[in-house]
């Protein structure tokens, strides 16, 4: 990680050293809770971050671990009539695309908590079937989550296209950090963009992730299901 930290100083001047992001697909509230020990040994007074894709799944994982200190991100798709449920149980959510569901996630948040953190997903490749907003209509959710104040809007975040060839993953990890350089021009405390898993998390460092979302370099390949 050291090395994709100096390539990204390089190109584009310093950045912070990125977030990690653990990913739990599948993974028992007891691998978890291992992890965070195993975190807060080697990072004293760290938080750890954790991603979960399901809202349901997220719930019993959540209501376990309750006390641990374990920072709590929705990583995969939302759906409309899950947004009171996840405003409640989750720290951040990184997958927001669309303007219905700023409007649920922003009712539905407890004004007496912290404002949900949330990062603008974005479809980059313009995959067809695959959730995300288009580039240009950024500017226009980024306005509209900040007019909201039970949200914060903190940056953007993406999941290029698997391309077995890595300058194909690249090139979208480049376009995604001239949007990301956009919106912090008009919004400084959008300082995230979320990009880069485990078998690309250095590439996407050392085009200007500040955060990355790693599950097998963790725990190992999933179990079967």
């Amino acid at each position: 990680m050291d090395a994709a930290c100096k390539e990204n100083a390089i190109r584009g001047g310093p950045r912070p050293m990125p977030r990690l992001v653990a990913v739990g697909k599948t993974r028992e509230a007891g691998e978890i809770a291992a992890l965070a020990g195993e975190w807060a040994t080697l990072r004293p007074g760290a938080t750890l971050a954790f991603g979960e894709n399901y809202v349901q799944e997220a719930s019993a994982k959540v209501a376990a671990l309750d006390g641990t200190g374990i920072e709590w991100h929705l990583i995969g798709h939302l759906q409309s009539n899950k947004a009171a449920q996840a405003a409640a149980l989750f720290d951040w959510v990184q997958s927001i695309d669309r303007p219905k569901l700023v409007a649920a996630l922003a009712a539905a948040r407890d004004p007496q908590r912290p404002p949900l953190n949330v990062l603008i997903q974005v479809n980059v490749d313009g995959e067809a079937g695959k959730h995300g907003c288009a580039p240009a209509d950024v500017p226009a959710l980024a306005e509209s989550i900040a007019a909201r104040p039970t949200l914060a809007l903190r940056g953007l975040m993406a999941i290029p296209e698997p391309h077995p060839d890595l300058e194909h993953r690249r090139a979208a990890f480049a376009t995604m950090r001239t949007l990301h350089d956009a919106l912090l021009a008009g919004y400084p405390g959008a300082d995230m963009l979320s990009m880069g898993m485990s078998e690309d998390f250095e590439l996407a460092i050392s085009e200007g992730a500040t955060m990355v979302r790693i599950g097998s370099a963790l725990f190992g390949p999933r179990p079967p299901a």
